[in-house]
């Protein structure tokens, strides 16, 4: 096995940035979701996971340059993460009011529908939403879902016949073994150039992979295999459609692209 792609998120729900190579620490990859958008009004953490306020999060993409975020908006403008004029261009487009935060506060939460009843009930439904405290399998303040890395394998993503960019991943890892091989990562060492990462969790899904992402359009299959092939139990969470796994970081280091992994 090997890495094939590498990616950072800077800004949680935002379209990331394909990297050569990464610093990887205790919280993961450097400056991997470091900035989020804070709803004022209700406290949580803005997330496309509920689709009806925030999936046009998925049209803004974020870099870092020269140890700065920026971000490019669905019309090609290109703003500082701490301009002030950011929050009002994305006040104006989500028609909620948000607030850029740069550490993420003790016990923050997303709201998270059920994606099984936002796909049968459509994206702008009010739909309970359940909240969830993230980052439960990190330290640090950064805003990872919950371990400091996310992975998956092209053996799931070619199984499900889907883009890697749907499932957010840092690390798709290029293997001809079984898909769903994550599953049983779990506990174990796994190698990747001088890191060594341990599963933690299988990767439950919401609705974000379904939603159009940049100029990809709607993708329910995106989800709807994974409810029929890949329920798994979820430690702590409950039996969830999967793919990919969560990892915390053993032994940090750098990751480059093409880097070999092995399982031990």
């Amino acid at each position: 096995m090997q890495v094939s792609t590498l990616v950072r998120y800077p800004v949680k729900s935002m379209l990331g940035q394909p990297l050569e190579s990464a610093v990887v620490g205790d919280t993961g990859l450097d400056r991997d979701r470091w900035r989020a958008l804070l709803d004022p009004t209700t406290g949580y953490v803005a997330t496309a996971k509920q689709p009806r306020h925030w999936r046009r999060l998925l049209q803004y993409t974020a870099a870092v340059q020269d140890d700065r975020v920026v971000v490019t908006t669905p019309d090609g403008e290109t703003i500082d993460a701490d301009d002030p004029r950011l929050v009002e261009v994305l006040t104006a487009d989500l028609g909620r009011p948000v607030e850029v935060s740069t550490a993420r506060p003790s016990g923050s939460s997303v709201e998270r529908p059920d994606p099984e009843e936002v796909l049968a009930q459509g994206l702008d439904a009010e739909l309970e939403a359940p909240t969830l405290e993230i980052s439960q399998g990190t330290g640090g303040d950064t805003f990872v879902d919950h371990s400091p890395v996310h992975l998956i394998t092209t053996a799931t993503l070619d199984h499900l016949g889907i883009e890697a960019l749907r499932y957010r991943p840092n690390l798709v890892i290029t293997s001809d073994g079984e898909p769903f091989a994550e599953n049983g990562w779990l506990g174990r060492e796994l190698h990747v150039g001088e890191v060594v990462l341990r599963p933690t969790l299988p990767t439950p899904r919401c609705s974000v992979p379904t939603l159009e992402h940049g100029d990809l359009p709607r993708e329910p299959k995106a989800l709807t295999p994974l409810m029929r092939e890949n329920r798994v139990e979820v430690p702590g969470f409950g039996v969830l459609p999967c793919a990919g796994a969560y990892a915390e970081v053993v032994r940090g280091g750098t990751v480059r692209r093409g880097d070999t992994v092995t399982l031990h």
